[in-house]
């Protein structure tokens, strides 16, 4: 079963389409409930479908970037290139991770915190 769906409300940045995403199940963790509409992705590669990951607000993430496990992306944070973002994980505020960084375990990258290149933040760094 599918966790969200793409909605056809998009918007362009950067000449990339964006999406919002809407529940379609409800997510306890984050008291998202099925129909409440998430954040922006470029596409599925963007978000797991299965576990409690989810993207809210303004929040963005595009190219080959992930988010997945019980992590989440909200506020105005951006993910992007090939910047993964998983376990318990939560990137918020203005921060931006990207290129190949990683961002895991129960780490918080936020504030307009940059992470870049082939950085790891891990454990409970905050």
């Amino acid at each position: 079963m599918k966790k969200y769906e793409l909605t056809s409300e998009t918007k362009m940045v950067c000449g990339i389409t964006l999406h919002r995403i809407r529940a379609l199940i409800d997510i306890k963790r984050w008291n998202v409930k099925s129909g409440d509409m998430g954040g922006w992705i470029e596409s599925e590669a963007n978000l797991d479908q299965s576990g409690e990951a989810w993207v809210f607000g303004e929040a963005r993430v595009s190219d080959k970037a992930r988010v997945s496990d019980k992590a989440w992306v909200f506020g105005e944070a951006r993910v992007s290139g090939k910047a993964l973002v998983f376990g318990e994980a939560r990137v918020f505020g203005e921060a931006r991770v990207s290129d190949k960084a990683r961002v895991s375990d129960k780490a918080w990258v936020s504030g307009e915190a940059r992470v870049f290149g082939e950085a790891l933040v891990f454990g409970e760094a905050r």
